[in-house]
């Protein structure tokens, strides 16, 4: 049966959650890739933030503050009244966020990332650390997941581009199977392990 996740999420609802768990998550969530994590860990992790981005850092320090960023780059359509529909929404490569997502967890109070591939060592760390998760997502289903995005309340920096700024959406029931969890658990390194430990014994024949 799948856990229910309404965000914001508290420590001890990530703390309850192990590797294989299946959640199904409901709530405001931020999408960020790789411009928005650069971005983030320029701006407001490595120093001081700079006058013109301080109404983006207040947005984003209240908003990911027990909360959810996603790894997608969308399709969006811009409606004639100026309302965005995101009309399709996998899940994007999370391994480029790897420099920078235990950071984005410590300074901002992160929950949980959402992504696809999964992430390393720091990461990993970061997760236990912070009391953090990283959820995967169905690849290849951008246009069902896009269906579980039910609202778009914001964009900013869409001068990054539509694909690489922070989507401010609603969600509901989105669907995601935690394989990275605050207990130093990663599904990624179990698979990657009994994949090289399955290719030895081929090669050793």
């Amino acid at each position: 049966m799948a856990t229910r996740l309404t965000v914001p999420i508290t420590e001890d609802q990530i703390r309850a959650l192990k590797v294989g768990d299946q959640v199904l998550l409901s709530g405001v969530i931020y999408t960020a890739r790789d411009a928005a994590h650069k971005y983030m860990m320029e701006n407001f992790i490595k120093g001081d933030c700079p006058a013109s981005e301080q109404a983006v850092y207040e947005e984003l320090k209240q908003g990911l503050a027990g909360g959810v960023i996603y790894h997608c780059g969308p399709v969006v359509k811009n409606h004639d009244d100026g309302r965005y529909e995101f009309v399709a929404a996998g899940p994007t490569t999370s391994i480029r966020e790897e420099p920078y997502e235990a950071d984005v967890f410590a300074h901002f109070g992160l929950r949980a990332v959402i992504g696809k591939g999964g992430m390393r060592d720091k990461t990993l760390a970061g997760c236990q650390d912070s009391g953090a998760v990283y959820l995967h997502a169905i690849g290849g289903a951008a246009t069902l997941i896009g269906e579980r995005c039910t609202e778009v309340l914001d964009v900013f920096k869409l001068d990054f581009g539509v694909p690489e700024a922070f989507w401010k959406i609603r969600v509901e029931d989105f669907p995601c199977v935690v394989t990275m969890d605050s207990h130093g658990s990663s599904l990624h390194e179990t698979v990657q392990a009994d994949s090289r430990k399955k290719l030895e014994e081929l090669l050793a024949r």
